[in-house]
């Protein structure tokens, strides 16, 4: 994993890189710096945040929270629950952002807090199984329903399916490669987009409701169970909603590429989160004026099931809207993932290559090409939906990490400066539901958990053999070197170079530095 030229030093954390000696053309200066650009101002903070949480999730995760809860009423309690939960976990994410303003999120934070081991563990499962997955989901999601008006009586082949999934991530992978703008503006108008059309479907449910439509909200109905739900059951249903809201700490991940990060994180995160649960809650309740939950469970496409009874001929827009919207997931996912892998690399815990970018588009394409290829393996492997469970409680192993880090940080380092400083009820609060939520699934569903844990746990021998022996045979850092510069030469990428604060806005000019000792071919 981390054999490469520069051998990591204490926690696993590499030395730094080679100092590169200047390429042909001006001399060496700030025009010549390649280095990730800050681009991403408070509106696009936003929609990453946005886009990343309404992506798949919405229209699959109903389904499975109804089907716990036992009544409506209990399952629209759990999406406002869910929503509450995710504003507190939010919280904490702020502080930890602007107190260790690194990219990387929760694997940056872990590390900073817990050192090395802990860090790549969650590397290791995000890389692994977490994200590829979450990304297959959406990839599936997004063919599925470009593909429903052209199979409107039956479910798309499986191999339509994929074959449009794949071009779907390889065309995004091709964007987030060539430029970040691009990306960033991709995700403004997908995110827009993915809005307006939960907003359509918030609009026809207030519609039905003043039409007197809303038999199943009357309190007599909603709050009729059809199954008494036990303490398992409801922590099932909220892991299933927690897949709806996964990717509200993706913001985290790309901090050093944010404008002013003291200040937009922090005010992105209050912005998005209370109205995604917004859009989550009304959404669903739109979904009851129009369907029975006995129609609700047995429908495979939520969205398209609500437009069919509502819509008529016009149903044909929920799919496009759904597709628009998982269109703008993906690109969210490839974006905030690949710039994990990036910071993974940069502290040693992945190959170098991985913490390379393009001297002239200054994208990570390496770690991009290994988010899509990850993906990629995931969708061809099966079923992937069958994997949201243990994605959805890895996820909040992960989350609970780093907020317990958040207190220890307080007591190990209590002058550290913290521009934003929550009350300490917060992670508390956040960390009492956490630990009901883990210990009754469990219960549960033992097996689905169980894996879960293997899956972080094989990381281990992983971590000893790759980051922490650092005496590793001649033969092995050769291989790591070549292997590395061949990557340099087809990816065109170096690593980037640090900038002073007030050139970082500054733009992004080619330069073909060398990174190892043998200096690279002048293409």
């Amino acid at each position: 994993m981390a054999g490469h030229t520069q051998q990591p030093s204490g926690r696993g954390h590499p030395g730094p890189a080679p100092s590169p000696s200047p390429g042909p053309g001006p001399g060496p200066g700030a025009s010549e710096r390649v280095a990730l650009k800050k681009e991403i101002g408070l509106v696009s903070a936003c929609t990453i945040i946005i886009g990343n949480i309404i992506g798949s999730g919405i229209f699959i995760s109903p389904k499975g929270v109804l089907e716990h809860s036992g009544s409506v009423g209990l399952a629209l309690f759990v999406w406002v629950l869910g929503g509450g939960v995710t504003a507190l976990g939010s919280l904490c994410y702020a502080e930890l952002g602007v107190a260790i303003p690194k990219s990387g999120g929760d694997y940056a934070y872990v590390t900073e807090i817990f050192g090395g081991l802990a860090g790549f563990l969650l590397l290791w499962s995000a890389v692994l199984i977490m994200y590829p997955t979450s990304l297959a989901v959406i990839s599936m999601t997004f063919s599925n329903y470009v593909l429903q008006p052209v199979f409107p009586n039956c479910i798309p082949p499986a191999t339509a399916s994929r074959v449009l999934s794949m071009a779907c991530l390889m065309l995004l992978t091709w964007v987030n490669s060539s430029s970040v703008r691009w990306a960033t503006r991709i995700q403004d108008i997908f995110t827009g987009g993915k809005l307006l059309a939960l907003s359509l479907i918030i609009g026809m449910g207030f519609v039905q409701i003043f039409q007197g439509h809303f038999e199943e909200l009357r309190p007599s109905n909603a709050f009729d169970f059809w199954m008494t739900p036990s303490v398992g059951h409801l922590a099932l249903a909220f892991l299933q909603g927690s897949f709806a809201f996964s990717g509200w700490n993706f913001l985290n991940y790309v901090t050093e590429e944010l404008v002013d990060p003291r200040k937009n994180l922090p005010r992105a995160i209050f912005i998005s989160i209370p109205l995604v649960t917004f859009v989550y809650t009304f959404t669903n309740v739109a979904y009851f004026t129009a369907m029975s939950p006995q129609e609700l469970l047995a429908s495979n496409a939520v969205a398209v099931t609500f437009g069919e009874k509502l819509l008529g001929y016009f149903s044909w827009v929920m799919p496009v809207s759904v597709a628009l919207s998982t269109f703008g997931g993906i690109n969210g996912y490839l974006f905030t993932s690949s710039r994990l892998c990036f910071s993974g690399a940069r502290e040693g815990h992945l190959p170098s290559l991985l913490a390379m970018i393009h001297v002239r588009h200054c994208t990570p394409i390496p770690a991009l090409l290994v988010c899509c290829g990850a993906t990629a393996v995931i969708m061809l492997v099966g079923d992937t939906y069958t994997l949201i469970n243990y994605v959805s409680f890895i996820n909040y192993l992960c989350y609970g990490v780093t907020i317990l880090g958040l207190l220890v940080l307080r007591w190990k380092r209590p002058a550290l400066h913290r521009p934003i400083k929550v009350n300490l009820l917060v992670p508390a609060a956040y960390l009492v539901f956490w630990a009901f939520l883990l210990v009754f699934s469990f219960i549960s569903e033992p097996m689905v958990c169980g894996v879960g844990v293997i899956i972080i746990l094989t990381g281990v021998p992983i971590f000893f053999l790759g980051v922490f022996w650092r005496s590793k045979p001649k033969c092995v850092h050769r291989l790591t070197e070549s292997m590395t510069r061949w990557g340099q030469e087809l990816c065109f990428v170096v690593y980037p170079q640090g900038a002073p604060e007030e050139e970082e806005n500054g733009p992004c000019q080619p330069s073909p530095l060398p990174t190892t000792d043998k200096p690279l071919k002048t293409q």
